[in-house]
């Protein structure tokens, strides 16, 4: 039998793992060392980025709160007081065609005909007059003509952001509870068969 093993190449590749095991702990802690270095790095960047982020936000809210912002809310009031909402508006018609229409009642400043994401009209536009009592004059034109169809034309509320109008469901009177139905217990009749 061949069991003739040399132990000797054994007992040193032993001892140069003994030796990597003494270097392990220094080459560990060097390591350690640099990542360290690494996480500190990460903080001082992020203590930055924080830093960055208030400021953002401070001159954000700066933005928000300042008076401009209360002021572009009375200015679209003000736009709105003069301007109409004309519905029931052919889908065929050109904002240059409504402003004829409009015309009469006053100097028009803008036509919007509002469009779906296709591209379609919807069927409702709105004019916004240079002065205010050309809205009176313009009320007046509902249930006016254009294109063959019946205008319906009212004054331009303002939208108020925030406020979303709710309407709730009714009640539908033939289904009273939204409870699912759950059995009883078993009814036997009293008549068996058997």
């Amino acid at each position: 039998m061949d069991a003739d093993i040399d132990i000797s190449g054994a007992a040193e590749d032993y001892e140069g793992n003994d030796q990597e095991l003494e270097h392990d702990p220094n080459s560990n802690s060097k390591d350690l060392e640099d990542m360290k270095k690494r996480l500190k790095e990460i903080e001082e960047e992020a203590g930055a980025l924080r830093e960055m982020q208030a400021k953002v936000e401070k001159e954000m809210g700066a933005v928000q709160d300042s008076p401009g912002a209360s002021a572009s809310q009375a200015e679209k009031e003000e736009v709105d007081s003069r301007s109409i909402y004309v519905g029931n508006v052919d889908y065929a018609c050109t904002p240059e065609e409504v402003q004829q229409h409009f015309q009469s009642c006053g100097t028009v400043n803008r036509v919007t005909i509002l469009t779906d994401k296709f591209g379609q009209p919807k069927g409702f536009a709105y004019v916004e007059f240079v002065e205010v009592d050309a809205v009176q004059n313009a009320l007046l034109l509902n249930e006016s003509e254009l294109h063959g169809r019946q205008l319906k034309v009212s004054a331009k509320r303002t939208n108020i952001p925030g406020m979303k109008q709710y309407r709730g469901r009714r009640p539908n009177p033939l289904f009273r509870s939204r409870r699912p139905f759950i059995p009883g217990p078993a009814y036997y009749p009293a008549y068996g068969y058997g």
